[in-house]
């Protein structure tokens, strides 16, 4: 006696449109970018506290800094709260976003009045002014942003920091400009008070 049952034919094969395989191609990047991303965030959370008696809390009440304390997770993202492989590995990340996004879209021309240092990581200020911009890039281009969250982060983020960045008298106004006399030099900041000096 022979089957008579139905054959259940195979998956069969499909093509995807060459119009979706860009879409394809900048899902899989965002993907990717995450995935780095949370890489970076494990890497955070497995390195060692900072020690509280390194941290400066002479402004904060005791009561927010033990609260500070036991909260889950790092204090902070910021990467000048970050130290050692933390801090490495978050500036790692950040210089593939300055180089590979935000210097070639925004980078601009240089000149006397608009610096820019090759070395900006090297600039504290600089770092950290990037980092900000980086860390409100990553939360208002999500999709959970909405469609103005680009737009958000233009206005309020990236016009702002470019003004201090790029300004004459900014982290980089110490560096010549020309490409043909380059010459690299971190501003000296003043030095903290010491507790307890007399007057």
């Amino acid at each position: 006696m022979s089957d008579t049952s139905p054959t259940t034919p195979g998956p069969e094969p499909f093509r995807i449109p060459d119009g979706d395989l860009d879409d394809l191609a900048s899902t899989l990047a965002k993907t990717m970018a995450e995935v780095r991303q949370h890489g970076a965030l494990l890497d955070r959370l497995g390195s060692d506290p900072v020690p509280v008696a390194s941290q400066h809390t002479d402004d904060v009440p005791e009561a927010e800094a033990a609260d500070a304390a036991q909260g889950e997770g790092p204090a902070s993202v910021f990467i000048l709260a970050l130290g050692g492989e933390a801090y490495a590995a978050e500036l790692t990340a950040l210089s593939d976003w300055v180089n590979y996004l935000f210097l070639p879209v925004y980078g601009r021309e240089i000149s006397s009045s608009r610096p820019w240092c090759a070395r900006w990581d090297e600039h504290p200020e600089a770092v950290a002014r990037l980092h900000a911009l980086w860390l409100a890039w990553q939360q208002l281009t999500d999709t959970e942003a909405g469609l103005s969250g680009p737009s958000t982060w233009h206005r309020d983020h990236l016009d702002q920091a470019l003004v201090h960045l790029r300004a004459s008298d900014g982290p980089f106004a110490a560096c010549t400009t020309s490409p043909t006399r380059p010459n690299h030099r971190v501003l000296v900041t003043p030095a903290p008070e010491q507790s307890g000096a007399t007057e």
